[in-house]
Formats: structure tokens, C-alpha cells, sequence
């Protein structure tokens, strides 16, 4: 079939030639005259949410493989009118049966930085980190799942850094509520239930050494104190409640626990701390924000 002298028709048995691949037009490597807007670096290019399963090592030394979303990313000199994509994907995929240390991860923010001739590179890996979470007071057990990504940046001159983010989930018992219900319980003998909410907690840190998410979620589980559980019988559920009693927080004081856990730790550089109370009493959120202090830091 012919529309204006075009064949609607794919040919499955067509081979590439390098004479043939030669002539196929190139825009993303051309001219500066064929940029448009203004002829600017750019700070960031890349592609976003590329997944495959990677391998990580855990602390017992066993490898866990997850699957990943990867961000992959590169600076973009004025006068160079794209970056060839692809290269991202393929860089990432000759390096896809190593397990991601740090040393694998340098090599790829290097190479990325070499195969697209680029200044400077970034990537991003975003999992569900499961970790087994022990019951209270019986005898069961089930896997938590953390939001847990990896950053690295390396720059002009090749210095690396790289940081790890964590989402953490708690309970958090107001103890202004929880007086005021004792109060009606008192004077009053009169039931009161003091108010409780999941809360979270957003923890990036910038590590000398790639962190261990074990270790930062022990660290956060120390901390906090109120994770919310996984299996539960009613022995838990009391023991739960009777933690949270343990444990009252406003969330001013879940940020300086976690500030307090996190500043004992050498390999950490840096910090910075998000503790959200997603408030059964109020329609709003309270929240508050830490960071370590380092001189031009995590903000």
C-alpha cells in the first residue's frame, strides 16, 4: 500500500550497514546553530526511572537483588546541543551484575562522565528495602518495607559524593493529650483516649563511605523508639500502646532523638531530618526540621 509514494510496509529481514548507519542524521550532536532558546549550560540532563534488578550486599555479607529505579544524569556544556541517551542505559547495564558498593558506583558516575563527555554526572537509585521486623511480645515476624534511594555526584574535577535517603514510619502519643485524658480520667472519671498518628520521618545523609540501610534503620528504630508494626497479635497491640505510653513525642523531640542517634556516628557527614506527625486531631500536619550544622551543608 502507497501514500504519496510511501510504503506503509516493515521489513524485518533489513540489515544494518555502517555505510547505511553513517547516513543516518545525528541532531543531538549538531551544530550550536540548531539550539534552541538560550545557548546556556545545562546543570542536569538525563533519563529518570529506568529499572532493573541490582544487586546490594548486606551486612552479613549475603547479596540482596532489588529492583531499582534508576535516575542517571550528566551537565550539559552551552554549545553542545544534546546528550545521546542511550549511553546512560548502557553504561548502567555493563555494570548490572556487580553488586553496588561504592567503588561500582564511582565507576559508574566516571564512566558516565567519560562516555557522554560530559563535567560532571549523577545518579539516583531508588528501592523498597525490606528488613524482617520481630514482633513485640509473640512469637511472629514480618518484612518492613523502607523508601530507601542512593545518590552519587561526581564533579568537574572528579570528587565524589554520595548520600542516602530513608523514609521512616512511627507512631507519635502526644503528651499534651495524653495529660488532658488523664485529667477527664481523674477529676472527672470520665474516658478519655489521648490522640496518636503514623508520623514519618525523612532522614538524608551524606556518608564518607556508603552507609548501610541496616544500620540507619536500627539507628532510627533505636531513636524513635514507636515504629509501627507489621504482625500484631493482641499481646503486641497492648505492647504497642504501652510504648507509645513509654514514649510520648511532639515532634520537636522525635527530631532532636534522631539528631542526637545520627551525630554519634563517624561515617556520617552530614545530616538533615524531616519529622512529619500527620495529626489525628488536627487537619494539618506538624512538622520539624534538623540538620547537623556543617558550614555550607545539608540545608
Amino acid at each position: 500500500m502507497h501514500t504519496n509514494g510511501l510504503k506503509r510496509f516493515y521489513d524485518p529481514t533489513f540489515t544494518i550497514t555502517d555505510a547505511y548507519k553513517n547516513t543516518l542524521p545525528d541532531l543531538q550532536n549538531g551544530p550550536a546553530s540548531l539550539i534552541e532558546g538560550a545557548n546556556v549550560p545545562i546543570q542536569q540532563v538525563g533519563i529518570s526511572n529506568f529499572r532493573l534488578p541490582l544487586r546490594y550486599e548486606l551486612e552479613d555479607g549475603s547479596v540482596m537483588t532489588l529492583e531499582t529505579s534508576v535516575d542517571g544524569y550528566v551537565s550539559l556544556d552551552a554549545g553542545k546541543k544534546g546528550i545521546n541517551m542511550s549511553r546512560i542505559i548502557r553504561t548502567f547495564y555493563d555494570f548490572k551484575e556487580e553488586v553496588m558498593n561504592q567503588d561500582v558506583l564511582e565507576y559508574i558516575l566516571r564512566a558516565y562522565r567519560e562516555n557522554l563527555e560530559s563535567k560532571e554526572s549523577y545518579l539516583h537509585l531508588k528501592v523498597n528495602f525490606p528488613m524482617i521486623q520481630e514482633s513485640l511480645r509473640s512469637d511472629l515476624s514480618g518484612y518492613q518495607y523502607y523508601p530507601l534511594s542512593i545518590e552519587g555526584h561526581m564533579d568537574s574535577i572528579g570528587k565524589m559524593r554520595m548520600f542516602m535517603h530513608l523514609d521512616f514510619e512511627y507512631s507519635s502519643a502526644c503528651p499534651c493529650s495524653y495529660e488532658l485524658a488523664e485529667h477527664a480520667r481523674k477529676t472527672r472519671d470520665v474516658a478519655a483516649i489521648s490522640h496518636s498518628q503514623r508520623s514519618i520521618a525523612n532522614v538524608s545523609v551524606e556518608c564518607s563511605e556508603l552507609a548501610s540501610p541496616e544500620k540507619l534503620i536500627r539507628t532510627l528504630r533505636e531513636a524513635l523508639k514507636t515504629e509501627t508494626q507489621v504482625m500484631v497479635k493482641r499481646e503486641d497491640e497492648q505492647a504497642f500502646a504501652e510504648l507509645n505510653g513509654a514514649y510520648q513525642k511532639f515532634v520537636e523531640d522525635a527530631a532532636r532523638l534522631i539528631y542526637e542517634h545520627l551525630d554519634k556516628q563517624d561515617e556520617i557527614v552530614d545530616f538533615v531530618v524531616r519529622c512529619a506527625h500527620l495529626e489525628s486531631l488536627h487537619s494539618h500536619d506538624a512538622v520539624s526540621r534538623i540538620c547537623k550544622g556543617v558550614p555550607g551543608g545539608l540545608r
